[in-house]
């Protein structure tokens, strides 16, 4: 991958006497973080700033900043980077340039003093700041793009007036902050600005518009949702003091090129994907208007709140009334005499009013998923699966929604953020998704942090949602680890559960040391993905085995000699293509060295995206290879192992011939047999023979119990078996 040098050349601008001084008091005060903090604010200030500033401002703006590392408690985990593009800045916009650190962080630091998080303290400051300097929302300011102490002596500003002081006094406490907003709104209504403030990851308010529910709550969400990041006046961006992403176009000065902006619409088409109404109920036994209660459930039947109709003959006003989301389908329930009731599906409609008439002679008779060993039908066994799995996504709801909000999952000590971009018209089955991991390695944070702002560039699916995750480590084989598997199955169930992801259409892929994950993590989460590509990566001991049913590409330039990439990648090659040989079913590949190209391919190898798009996964293949790596696991698509069992270089190998089950290789006593309609005939008997061993027939049963466990280990509807086998 082509290196990105832009962070070395600072050091070689021509800076005026006033910065020479100010980066030397700077080095002097603060040591090597001084200087380093001093050179980045000058190496991003305008020519105007240079020539205008002294070293007095630049020097207070800088130690005041630094002091918030040490004065508040989520000041000192804040990233470098971020300290200094967003903490350290002394401005927004280009508003006058305002000595405002000092005073305002005397007046926020009592205010804040009790704050537990970032998030905490923002919330607190958007909420009384505002009150305390007496300056609140004005049409009648005198400029848009006026400087707190402007503000502040008028009493007024419209938002980007007020988000100025919200970014400043936000920075004063050590709190990562910027502007954020958009030129013009996609139906051309007008332009706007609010605040994005860092906590583990970028959240936003409105400026003076505290909300009590918290962050990432607004008027301006429905908007922001149907930004356009392909049109740049209807995109939202973000303030950077850095400009190697781009600039910030200001309303008020578009051709000035002095503010560094960052495209950030993805982030908030994410946001709403539709807006929640109201249907209303209406419940009659004949013609006559009855009271009665009853549930509102999803699909499946799965009870997501209760109303009670009312009888007489009050008009439209007068009905029960739950909350609804558009395109979505839901179910009545009703429990009338003893007997569960409930209606046929309906699909909600955009439509504000609603309406559902319901009869009792409409109504049909509703399963009762409560006993978990009761035995399931084959034509009611899909429906549990949903039922299960609506049940633990909406007690699991809130938590899910955090991580995608903040664009951040922890496990254990580890944690992994990302970025992403949303391509094309999601599909009536659901949205693709595409997790492309970024080069790097044993490096420092700063190099391999540039290479995951640069892999969120490197592709662009015609359809889905892209995303780039940042390892959680630096070091030489930092996709390799064993906390990379639950962090990517934990980003793809939040995927599929809240952003309407098709679980069988999801996408592996990196370069470099990303390249390096894709051979490890695919052959080992095979189960998890449609295909998987391998760009300019090396497997080093990597097996291939696991890829019996996974479509994997293999990419490299011929001349990429580093590490003997070009020659393994040749010879990996030449191995799956004899695996395809020995087992046609099975293997599907591509693999393509470019010649004359070495590390960076020249973009040659995104004909992978349109050969990956092409598959779908098959949770339920009828032939399984598996093979355990240096990072072990209980369960590959239909074949689960007792805890502590696995080891590395296992090998399992399974296969269905009509009801027959054979297991042959290392097979641990009690290896159980998840097995689903998709799979085999659960109403026939099932056969099973382990190690050649004379076979078994057993008559299974579909049952609830089966189902709560498999989804309660792995959040995964379409891989979830309704019946289970335990080999002796």
């Amino acid at each position: 991958m082509k290196p990105i040098l832009f962070f070395l050349f600072s050091a070689a601008y021509a800076i005026a006497t006033p910065t020479d001084d100010f980066i030397e008091m700077a080095a002097k005060t603060h040591g090597a973080l001084g200087e380093k903090a001093a050179r980045f604010l000058v190496s991003h200030m305008s020519e105007a700033d240079k020539k205008s500033l002294t070293a007095e401002f630049l020097v207070e703006n800088l130690d005041l900043a630094i002091k918030t590392r040490s004065t508040f408690p989520w000041a000192k985990d804040v990233p470098e980077e971020i300290f200094l593009n967003d903490v350290l800045p002394y401005a927004v916009f280009d508003e006058p340039r305002d000595p405002w650190r000092a005073d305002f962080l005397k007046k926020a630091t009592p205010l804040v003093k009790n704050a537990k998080s970032a998030s905490e303290a923002v919330q607190i400051l958007n909420r009384d700041f505002f009150k305390l300097i007496n300056t609140h929302y004005n049409t009648k300011r005198e400029r848009t793009n006026q400087s707190p102490k402007e503000s502040i002596a008028q009493g007024k500003a419209t938002c980007t007036g007020l988000s100025i002081i919200l970014v400043d006094v936000c920075r004063a406490v050590g709190i990562p902050a910027r502007a954020a907003g958009t030129p013009m709104w996609w139906d051309k209504s007008g332009n706007h600005t609010w605040v994005e403030v860092w906590d583990n990851g970028w959240h936003f308010t409105g400026a003076d518009e505290h909300d009590p529910k918290g962050l990432n709550h607004g008027w301006f969400i429905e908007n922001a949702s149907k930004a356009d990041e392909n049109h740049p006046a209807h995109s939202i961006y973000a303030t950077s003091w850095k400009k190697d992403q781009g600039i910030f176009p200001m309303m008020w000065s578009q051709r000035n090129p002095n503010v560094g902006g960052v495209n950030v619409t993805s982030r908030y088409k994410t946001k709403v994907t539709s807006i929640p109404t109201t249907i209303g109920i209406r419940f009659f036994d004949g013609d006559e208007r009855i009271a009665i209660k009853g549930k509102l459930t999803t699909d499946s039947g799965f009870p997501i709140g209760d109303f009670e109709t009312k009888s007489g003959t009050a008009d439209l006003n007068d009905v029960a009334r739950k909350i609804v989301t558009p395109g979505q389908s839901y179910r009545l329930y009703f429990e009338i005499k003893g007997k569960r009731l409930e209606t046929a599906p309906f699909i909600a409609k955009e439509a504000d009013r609603n309406l559902q008439d319901i009869r009792i002679k409409d109504l049909q008779p509703a399963p009762d998923f409560s006993d978990d060993s009761k035995s399931l039908s084959k034509e009611l066994a899909p429906r549990a699966i949903r039922y299960v799995y609506d049940s633990i996504v909406f007690s699991e709801k809130d938590e899910r929604t955090a991580e995608l909000e903040q664009k951040t999952i922890v496990h254990g000590d580890k944690t992994m953020r990302w970025l992403e971009k949303t391509f094309g018209e999601a599909p009536a089955t659901g949205r693709s998704l595409w997790i492309s991991m970024h080069g790097g390695g044993e490096a420092p944070a700063h190099i391999n942090h540039q290479q995951w702002q640069n892999q969120i560039q490197l592709y662009q699916p015609d359809e889905g949602i892209y995303i780039a995750p940042r390892a959680p480590t630096d070091k030489w084989n930092m996709w390799h680890q064993e906390h990379i598997d639950p962090l990517f199955a934990r980003l793809i169930e939040n995927m599929v559960a809240l952003r309407g992801v098709d679980p069988n259409k999801i996408y592996l892929m990196g370069y470099s040391a990303g390249g390096d994950g894709v051979w490890q993590v695919a052959p080992r989460m095979a189960d998890h993905f449609a295909a998987a590509s391998m760009m300019a990566g090396h497997p080093n001991e990597a097996s291939l085995l696991g890829l019996r049913n996974l479509p994997f590409g293999i990419f490299m330039g011929a001349n990429d000699a580093a590490v003997n990439r070009n020659k393994v990648a040749v010879e990996k090659s030449a191995e799956i293509l004899e695996l395809r040989k020995s087992d046609p079913e099975g293997y599907v590949h591509m693999s393509r060295i470019y010649p004359g190209l070495g590390h960076w391919m020249d973009r040659k190898d995104t004909e992978a995206l349109p050969w990956m798009k092409k598959f779908s996964r098959n949770p339920w293949p009828a032939k399984i290879i598996w093979y355990q790596d240096d990072v072990i696991h209980n369960r590959f698509y239909w074949l689960q192992i007792p805890k502590g069992t696995a080891a590395k270089e296992q090998k399992i190998t399974a296969a269905i011939d009509g009801q027959k089950i054979q297991i042959s290789g290392d097979v641990p006593k009690g290896t159980q047999l998840l097995l689903s309609d998709e799979l085999i005939d659960l109403d026939q008997v099932v056969e099973f023979s382990v190690n050649d061993q004379p076979s078994v027939a057993v008559k299974v049963v579909r049952n609830l119990k089966t189902i709560r466990e498999a989804l309660g280990s792995r959040l995964d509807p379409a891989a979830a078996p309704t019946a289970v086998v335990t080999c002796p």
